[in-house]
């Protein structure tokens, strides 16, 4: 008996991206997917980040998550763009969730989507929805052992917030040895060491950020 072999499961998911990447191209929109496991801190980093940057610039953003409005909720009242994307079990958002999310955001009137990726240190990294930058948070409370056991993400991002800094004389977490670790993964990567509960080391993420933002518009 003949088996098919499904040689790229993803194919079609790429497929869609390029569709998307093309479309954020033509709008001169910025996008970036924001990915963590649950409870790292990504919706508390984007009420700073929005706070800070929405005077500035037009952003959008859309909010993924199993079930619930809850982080909708937040960055709706900061009067921003915002869609809810509730996957119903499924552990990331890929690109054709993203292309339907889209519908519902004035496009003409953005220069920034953030895509806040559902809570999963696996899933989230394998899809590619069309964005600019993959950024990721990991917090002092989750343990320095992460990027060995999740290298994907790591070596996918462009920047990693080490977030709750705040936390590290209570918790049992290595600076250097994860820092080593992330960047023989990823030579390159930007790091941040933050608390988005004090405020701590953001406003060298917003500049970062705000020169990724301006290299793109740039061409």
């Amino acid at each position: 008996m003949k088996i098919p072999v499904v040689k790229n499961i993803l194919k079609a998911n790429q497929q869609v991206a390029n569709e998307n990447r093309c479309l954020f191209m033509e709008k001169g929109i910025y996008v970036m997917n924001l990915m963590s496991s649950p409870g790292a801190g990504k919706t508390s980093l984007l009420e700073r980040t929005l706070s800070s940057l929405k005077d500035r610039y037009r952003i959008g953003v859309i909010e993924g998550d199993i079930q619930d409005t809850c982080d909708s909720d937040r960055i709706a009242a900061l009067d921003i763009q915002t869609v809810q994307i509730n996957t119903g079990g499924a552990c990331h958002l890929d690109a054709t969730m993203i292309l339907q999310a889209l519908y519902s955001l004035d496009l003409d009137n953005l220069d920034m989507v953030i895509v806040e990726n559902v809570g999963n240190l696996v899933c989230p990294a394998e899809f590619d929805i069309g964005e600019n930058d993959k950024m990721m948070i990991l917090s002092v409370t989750e343990g320095d052992d992460k990027p060995l056991k999740y290298p994907l993400m790591f070596s996918l991002s462009s920047a990693l917030l080490i977030n709750k800094t705040d936390l590290l004389p209570y918790v049992n977490f290595d600076m250097k040895k994860a820092k080593d670790t992330i960047k023989k993964l990823r030579p390159d990567i930007k790091i941040f060491d933050v608390s988005c509960k004090d405020g701590n080391g953001l406003d060298a993420w917003y500049d970062w950020l705000e020169k990724r933002i301006k290299a793109f518009k740039a061409g």
